[in-house]
């Protein structure tokens, strides 16, 4: 534990308190400031994704305070970027090759993340009502570079990535991180759902889709016909931890970007401690698994997550797809607001009715030299192309 006292603004005397692991930090105090329920800076999902990734990822966890008050949280990781990682892929999630270049080269890169790097969205810090934005980025910026500076004192991490801001509201974030000499970059949309108020069940969903959308749904139902999707329990994802391995796996190697590798252990331990929060579906065909799907359950949103699938299979089956609707049937079932289905594949999830949501990043550089050559290189960063489909009755074609 490293603590850092005396920075005075106005009428407020914050301190804050690093904590390398998760069984350090007092409990009531970290959970005072999460009164949003925001699961992914629960300490019961960062234990399991600590555990997990301990060996290969440094955790760094922030409690704010002014005088003995708990008045903010925050969560970073600190990350090694290498060219192995970046074979076929992007960073973070996509870049272009001079940005990439640029990053990289033939060097590793220390990285140090505010945010969650499984989960899109803003789950790296959050601090209470009576501290205003201005601050908060100040106080975080402050922290940030105190860890910077003390978790490898010979061997600092080279950039401070916030990630990631639904656009439709950081204006303000954005301005007062530019302020602290941060460049802000746009990454690829997350693909979301809006469930009407009309859907009672899948059928309803179905019934306001116009035809040509109705006729894929159907076509992806008869090629997957012989797939039977189960709701596994703790136990019985234990039972299948190797082919979900497998299939993870599979997933992974494909994936745009690898920050660490997660697995069944991970799986079994985020069902045994988030309970109905964390839905995990299996599909069968011939009683073998080929595929699964992930979800988390909370604030009424139902967020789709890791999915581990056989390619082949992938092709003759519809998966992936059937993966798809599955999720949008779930969505419909526990009445939630939105669905949200992440990056990639933004095609085909328009097809299913969603939406695409902005989103941004922001990074600066250790050194102030490099940081102001960043400005003209995040320029390079662009989201990837993409066709939007619109598949309900009332939109227009």
């Amino acid at each position: 534990m490293l603590e850092k006292v005396n920075i005075i603004s106005e009428d407020k005397f914050i301190r804050y308190t690093f904590y390398r692991s998760y069984k350090d930090i007092p409990q009531s105090d970290w959970n005072t400031i999460n009164t949003v329920g925001n699961l992914y800076l629960t300490l019961t999902y960062l234990s399991v994704i600590e555990d997990a990734l301990k060996k290969t990822i440094d955790f760094w966890y922030i409690l704010f305070y002014d005088h003995k008050k708990p008045v903010g949280i925050a969560y970073t990781q600190l990350i090694k970027i290498n060219p192995s990682q970046l074979k076929n892929q992007n960073l973070p999630c996509k870049l272009s090759d001079s940005l990439k270049n640029f990053f990289i080269k033939n060097i590793e890169v220390k990285t140090l993340v505010c945010g969650n790097l499984f989960a899109c969205g803003e789950n790296g810090f959050i601090f209470e009502s009576s501290i205003t934005n201005d601050e908060a980025l100040k106080y975080l910026d402050l922290a940030l570079k105190d860890i910077r500076k003390v978790a490898h004192p010979e061997d600092k991490p080279s950039f401070i990535l916030l990630k990631e801001f639904w656009q439709h509201n950081n204006n303000e974030t954005s301005r007062n991180l530019k302020k602290l000499d941060y460049r802000d970059f746009e990454v690829d949309v997350n693909m979301v759902l809006s469930i009407k108020p009309n859907w009672k069940s899948f059928e309803d969903y179905l019934a306001d889709l116009r035809t040509k959308f109705r006729t894929r749904v159907k076509k992806t139902f008869e090629k997957s016909s012989d797939v039977v999707i189960k709701d596994l329990s703790y136990q019985e994802i234990k039972t299948y931890s190797k082919t979900i391995d497998e299939l993870y796996l599979s997933v992974i190697e494909n994936a745009d970007f690898k920050f660490g590798n997660l697995n069944a252990d991970t799986f079994i331990g985020l069902k045994e401690k988030l309970k109905d929060r964390f839905i995990f579906k299996a599909f069968f065909l011939n009683e073998i698994m080929v595929g699964f799907s992930t979800a988390f359950l909370f604030n009424n949103t139902l967020e789709a997550n890791h999915i581990g699938l056989n390619y082949q299979l992938n092709k003759t089956h519809h998966l992936y797809q059937r993966m798809l609707y599955d999720y949008v049937e779930m969505a419909i079932r526990y009445q939630v607001d939105e669905l949200i289905l992440g990056r990639t594949a933004e095609t085909i999830k328009s097809s299913l009715g969603t939406e695409p949501v902005p989103m941004k990043l922001f990074v600066k550089h250790g050194n102030s030299i490099s940081n102001a050559l960043l400005k003209p290189l995040v320029d390079f960063i662009t989201p990837n192309d993409y066709e939007l489909r619109n598949p309900f009755k009332d939109q227009v074609s």
